[in-house]
């Protein structure tokens, strides 16, 4: 873990010095959340994540990977048969 300084302009706005934005690969429109602790003396700052970008990444990790099937293989497995009215 690393520490660097940043100064509040008269906005309360700050800036993340690039090296920075850069190892967490933050880009312009990225949301971040703020937390601080109890005697709101340390504030934490994390990178928002979509949990639907990162199951769509996973999903398509594995269909690549060629561990997917699809619902014809799956019903088979189960002994449904899809093509019954």
């Amino acid at each position: 873990m690393s520490a660097t300084s940043v100064r509040l302009d008269e906005k309360g706005r700050l800036t993340i010095p690039r090296s920075v934005r850069e190892a967490l690969r933050l880009e312009p429109g990225d949301v971040l959340f703020l937390e601080t602790d109890e005697g709101n003396r340390t504030l934490q700052l994390a990178k928002a994540f979509n949990p639907f970008d990162v199951l769509a990444e996973h999903a398509l990790a594995e269909y690549r990977a060629g561990r997917t099937k699809n619902i014809r293989q799956i019903a088979e497995e189960m002994g449904v048969d899809l093509d019954n009215e």
